[in-house]
């Protein structure tokens, strides 16, 4: 159990940096500190003693050199019960320091500014700091080593409670964060430096996330969880949404959220999604947000109960009293922004308010790039690009007899759209831009056109259908056709195309080729 009667401050970020050492001080623990905190700690009445005056060097090349020291890595080093060691310390003239208060210089912040330069990026590289707190974390028996704000308040208890001493469990967990924090600080820096080299598949990958909340549990009741945000974040996100209203948001709901967000973020028109599952059960877009949510709950009203909706307008009262009506049980709302009486009639308009979960999107909603994505494998990690290629009328090509008139051509890549978002197998039938059949997950293509058909009924009739990949046998084609669906986009590239196309000709349904797959697993 070290005792704590030297203490060495340097901080770039200051809360309660003050408070915090008068409470040190007020135990008799010196404290030792550099430039600017040195400078705050005295005009707060605190006594310093500067670290020149310690190592008996000053700083050099601007500051850029104070810290990095024998003298004070042999302080942090020392192995206290090490006769050898000790007799060095004193034979040196080494005082030795048990506590190392730092955190880093603001890196982060720096290259999330528009337009930042590498040479000022670089400058906000912390080296003294982080060696610092290494040397001192790693002698963790006998020094103590502080990151950050949030641990002040315990420490100082633990050091008034003890007789200025912390127990080996504490500074171990201090010492812990240490590593997590240097290893992330290390990471963003690689980050940051893998964009400016435009390497996208470095041969190390180092993942930086900070824990946001503890979840209730995850995906089933008996898996634990917790929600992780990105250091950086550069674009709206879960992360930094804002909730309105309503209890804690779940594993399943998170997942459910991001979904909706994706879809959402597709489309320039007013739009709604419906998503059970991370699939959507309906999506809609219109003039006014109100009847794109109205058809987007159309789509599948059956699954559609106790969904998740995403909307990519301000909510205004009209669209509020849609979807607050009784016969709707929704779990969650995801929007850019809530006029206040929309938010109102939400909140309190209809039987299930209080179990809503009202989210407000901190940025506009616009599709953009999010580069890549990770999913976990036993063993590793699967790295790949987002599927964010966005398409046009001009990249398809008309395979069969009849072309696609305007109309047809515009709900072939609404509905294009949408099926990349579902799960493989993946088929939508669409009308009027609004989602009317899905069929998703099934293992064989034929059985997911079948189940979007059914979900359709009368509506497939003038629907178009979009499938995620090239229909391998012409039956789904056969079944499109029966059906009355008139027009039909898909990658193509199957073995049986010819066989295919003569099926839509038969039915006179025009069907263009994307040469684009969109496989979601």
């Amino acid at each position: 159990m070290p005792e704590i009667k030297r203490a060495l401050i340097s901080v770039f970020h200051k809360e309660g940096i003050v408070d915090f050492a008068k409470g040190l001080a007020k135990l008799g623990i010196e404290i030792l500190s550099t430039g600017g905190t040195a400078r705050a700690l005295r005009e707060a009445g605190i006594r310093v003693r500067d670290v020149s005056r310690y190592t008996h060097s000053p700083a050099m090349l601007g500051g850029r050199v104070k810290t990095l020291h024998p003298r004070i890595h042999a302080a942090l080093l020392a192995v206290r019960d090490d006769p050898e060691q000790m007799r060095e310390i004193k034979q040196y003239g080494v005082e030795l320091i048990d506590m190392v208060v730092v955190n880093f210089y603001p890196f982060q912040e720096v290259v999330q500014k528009a337009r930042v330069s590498l040479k000022e990026a670089r400058e906000n590289i912390d080296i003294g700091g982080p060696t610092m707190l290494r040397a001192a974390a790693k002698n963790f028996p006998y020094v103590a080593t502080v990151t950050g704000p949030d641990q002040y308040p315990q420490i100082l208890k633990e050091l008034e409670e003890n007789r200025c001493c912390l127990s080996q469990a504490t500074c171990l967990n201090l010492a812990m964060r240490v590593f997590q924090e240097t290893s992330a600080y290390d990471a963003l820096i690689a980050h940051y430096m893998e964009k400016e080299t435009g390497q996208k598949f470095p041969d190390i990958i180092n993942l930086s996330f900070k824990k946001q909340k503890n979840l209730r549990y995850g995906e089933n009741s008996h898996q634990k969880a917790a929600f992780y945000r990105e250091w950086i974040e550069t674009r709206p996100s879960l992360s930094s949404t804002e909730k309105l209203w309503g209890k804690d948001l779940s594993f399943n709901n998170l997942l459910d959220l991001d979904a909706a967000l994706a879809i959402v973020s597709e489309f320039r028109e007013p739009a709604a999604v419906v998503i059970k599952h991370t699939n959507p059960c309906g999506v809609g877009c219109a003039s006014h947000l109100q009847e794109a949510f109205k058809n987007a709950y159309s789509g599948d009203p059956v699954s559609a109960f106790g969904s998740i909706i995403g909307l990519n307008r301000t909510v205004d009262p009209l669209t509020a009293e849609e979807i607050a009506s009784p016969d709707k049980f929704i779990e969650a709302i995801i929007a850019p922004d809530y006029e206040k009486k929309a938010l109102e009639i939400l909140k309190t308009g209809q039987k299930w308010g209080k179990n809503l979960r009202i989210l407000k999107v901190n940025g506009s909603l616009v599709r953009e790039n999010l580069g890549c994505e990770i999913k976990g494998v036993r063993g590793g990690i699967l790295f790949q690009e987002r599927d964010e290629e966005t398409y046009f009328s001009s990249n398809l090509r008309t395979v069969t007899e009849r072309a696609p008139t305007q109309k047809e051509q515009d709900e072939l890549l609404f509905a294009w759209t949408v099926c990349k978002h579902v799960k493989s197998n993946a088929i939508v039938l669409s009308k009027d831009k609004t989602v009317v059949g899905v069929g998703a997950g099934q293992m064989s293509r034929v059985d997911s056109s079948r189940l979007a058909i059914g979900k359709a009924g009368d509506r497939a009739s003038g629907a178009c259908l979009a499938s995620d990949a090239f229909f391998p046998f012409p039956d789904a084609v056969e079944e499109a056709g029966k059906s009355e669906i008139t027009a039909l986009i898909q990658p193509g590239g199957s073995l049986r195309d010819q066989e295919i196309i003569a099926a839509a000709d038969r039915f006179r349904m025009a069907m263009v080729f994307t040469g684009m797959r969109h496989f979601k697993h």
